[in-house]
C-alpha cells in the first residue's frame, strides 16, 4: 500500500498527490512514469512522476480528472493509500549537456514538463518554460519551474500573460535564436503544432507521449505509435520520442479507441455516487 502523504488542487480538474513509494523516489529520472492501481480490480492507470523527494521517500503524480478511475484516484484524502503503484517505467529523458534549452508545457503536460526542466538545470543548462492554459485557473507549476529558469505564461483567455498560445511564445524565442533544443509535452494538437514549428527552425525536438497503456511492459500493445515509419511502444520505447518523427494523426486516432466505453465508465460512476457517499474512494474501487 502506498499511503497519501499530502494532496492539493491545481486547477479544477487537476490534482497533485504527493505518495509513499521509497524504492521509486529513489532511482527515478526525469521522463519516466509509474502505473498506479487503486484498489482490486481497478484499471491501472499511467501516470509522469512529476516530482520526487528521496530523503522522505515520496512521489508527486499529477492527476486531470477526465475518467472514472482518474476521478476515482482525485478523490483520495491524506491517508488513504494507493494499492499498487509500479516503477518507474520508460526511458529517462535524453537531457542535453549544455547550452539553452526550452522546455513547453500545455495543460497537465505542464506537470511531466517540471522533472525535465529540473535535470537540465541541474546539469547547467539555461531552460526558458513556456507554459499554457485555457486561463488563469488552469495554469499549473509556475512558481516551481520558475527555480529552474525565466517563465513566460500563455493563456487562450488572456486572463494572464501573454493573450496566445504556446507555440506564439516559442516563436519568438526561435526567431530571437539561441535555442538549442526544445522539449514539449501537452495535448496531441499542441506537441504536432510545436513539431511543425521546431522543423522550420531544424531544432531538435522531444515530446512525450500519452498513448494508451496497460501493462508497461510492451506486451499488451496497447501503447503502440508510429515514430519515423517504425513501430514503437511508448511504455518501454518511450514515452519520449522526436517530435519530428511522430505520426500524430495515428496517435490521435487510437487515443479515440475506448471513447464509449470511457463514457458508460462515467455513467456508471455517477449512478453509483450517493451509494459511494458513505465509503472511502479506496473500499469504493474494490
Amino acid at each position: 500500500m502506498h499511503p497519501i502523504i499530502d494532496k492539493a488542487g491545481l486547477s479544477p480538474n487537476v490534482t497533485r498527490l504527493v505518495v509513499s513509494a521509497p524504492r521509486i523516489a529513489l532511482v527515478r529520472r526525469p521522463g519516466q512514469f509509474v502505473i498506479v492501481r487503486l484498489g482490486d480490480g481497478a484499471e491501472r492507470i499511467p501516470l509522469t512522476i512529476a516530482d520526487a523527494d528521496p530523503d522522505q521517500g515520496t512521489i508527486t503524480l499529477v492527476i486531470q480528472a477526465v475518467g472514472k478511475s482518474t476521478m476515482d484516484l482525485a478523490a483520495l484524502e491524506i491517508g488513504e493509500a494507493i494499492t499498487d503503484v509500479a516503477g518507474p517505467l520508460g526511458k529517462e529523458t535524453d537531457l542535453i549537456d549544455q547550452g539553452r534549452a526550452v522546455c513547453v508545457g500545455g495543460g497537465v503536460g505542464t506537470a511531466v514538463v517540471h522533472p525535465i526542466a529540473q535535470g537540465l538545470h541541474a546539469r547547467g543548462v539555461e531552460v526558458t518554460s513556456i507554459i499554457g492554459g485555457r486561463s488563469r485557473d488552469r495554469v499549473i507549476f509556475e512558481d516551481e519551474l520558475r527555480r529552474y529558469g525565466d517563465v513566460e505564461v500563455c493563456t487562450d483567455d488572456g486572463s494572464e500573460g501573454r493573450h496566445g498560445f504556446v507555440t506564439d511564445a516559442l516563436r519568438d524565442q526561435l526567431d530571437a535564436g539561441g535555442v538549442d533544443h526544445v522539449y514539449a509535452v501537452g495535448p496531441v494538437p499542441m506537441m504536432r503544432a510545436v513539431a511543425l514549428l521546431t522543423d522550420r527552425y531544424a531544432v531538435p525536438t522531444v515530446v512525450s507521449l500519452n498513448a494508451i497503456m496497460v501493462d508497461g511492459t510492451g506486451m499488451c500493445g496497447g501503447c503502440r505509435v508510429t515514430i519515423g515509419g517504425q513501430t514503437r511502444y511508448a511504455c518501454v520505447d518511450g514515452p519520449e520520442f522526436d517530435a519530428h518523427e511522430v505520426d500524430f494523426a495515428q496517435l490521435a486516432d487510437r487515443l479515440t479507441t475506448y471513447r464509449p466505453f470511457e463514457q458508460g465508465a462515467l455513467e456508471r460512476r455517477a449512478c453509483r455516487i450517493p451509494a459511494l457517499a458513505e465509503r472511502s474512494p479506496t473500499e469504493a474501487a474494490r
